[in-house]
């Protein structure tokens, strides 16, 4: 998922740290000061255990050892990350797809993205069907699909690591947390008396920097909130601008109706996947993110708002 601009604001908790994993910006708040370093230990070791197995990018990485045709053993970690991926797309009717990885690589998104050169020679992009969820099959820590396959759990990964790792700090520390990856936030434990207040805005910035432009302020108890964005991780090769999130029953990245959605759900998984879809369907996001109750505040190509289930307005704070 991009970084995009779910920012957490310091006045609304004790203590909090922050550096770079995962090739995105880690965020890191927690209720009692004297267990920061603590929780800051446990997840940069989460995040180094997620990124050993589930990185694309990453030769020595596990999920690249993977080979279609056969069933094969896989660790309980990345078993449980494959789960969530396929879980997603069982949810979003396919919208989100872990067997995208070829197509991702053939669109220019075949390393970590701060590597990758902004600008590029034309790619001859065909409409392609990726192979699809339905052709994977996971049984316990054993998974079989179709030769050929090459998974990426970039559209669920991040979002998992975040609710994964603010459980295990939670009930390690006792301290109410939060953890962001990227934007992707996830929150466990006793909350600060007033919720965790979260800015979400549509312009990538620093938590301590002044809102830029339309921006909601709101609060979450429990669960978690999650951005995607057709306007970070964007790419040009041959004049053509490409970005991250593809559409998996083309092969090619999603047409860019909303500039960004945002959506709060249960779990930031269950958050994310909401939000990634959303940008798949296009305006059909509106009444699908309604019909489910999840509140999420859209924002189309030109820059106007919509917001659905009771997201608040642009002017006023939100508890959920």
């Amino acid at each position: 998922m991009p970084r995009l601009s779910g920012d957490t604001e310091a006045e609304a908790a004790d203590a909090s740290a922050s550096w770079r994993a995962l090739g995105t910006l880690v965020q890191l708040v927690v209720t009692q000061p004297a267990c920061l370093a603590e929780a800051r230990q446990l997840l940069t070791r989460d995040l180094a255990e997620v990124d050993a197995a589930c990185s694309r990018f990453r030769a020595d990485s596990e999920i690249r050892a993977l080979a279609g045709g056969r069933p094969q053993p896989v660790s309980p970690l990345l078993a449980e990350a494959i789960g969530v991926a396929l879980r997603a797309a069982r949810l979003t009717d396919g919208d989100v797809d872990p067997t995208v990885g070829a197509a991702m690589s053939a669109a220019g998104y075949d390393r970590n993205f701060e590597k990758m050169e902004p600008n590029g020679p034309a790619l001859a992009l065909t409409v392609r069907q990726v192979p699809g969820w339905r052709e994977v099959s996971l049984d316990g820590q054993t998974l079989t699909m179709r030769a050929g396959i090459q998974l990426d759990l970039g559209a669920t990964a991040k979002a998992w690591a975040a609710d994964r790792a603010a459980a295990r700090i939670a009930a390690a520390t006792g301290s109410g947390v939060l953890v962001s990856l990227g934007g992707d936030i996830a929150v466990a434990g006793p909350p600060p008396a007033a919720g965790w207040r979260i800015r979400v805005q549509d312009v990538t910035g620093s938590p301590g920097d002044p809102p830029a432009g339309p921006y909601a302020l709101i609060a979450i108890r429990d669960g978690g909130l999650a951005t995607s964005s057709t306007a970070a991780r964007r790419w040009q090769r041959g004049g053509d601008v490409l970005h991250h999130i593809l559409d998996p029953r083309t092969g090619l990245p999603a047409e860019p109706v909303w500039r960004t959605v945002s959506v709060a759900a249960g779990s930031c998984a269950d958050a994310n996947a909401a939000s990634t879809a959303a940008v798949i369907r296009g305006r059909r996001a509106l009444g699908w993110l309604a019909g489910l109750g999840l509140p999420a505040r859209l924002v189309d190509a030109t820059g106007v708002v919509f917001t659905v289930a009771g997201w608040p307005d642009e002017s006023e704070g939100h508890q959920r």
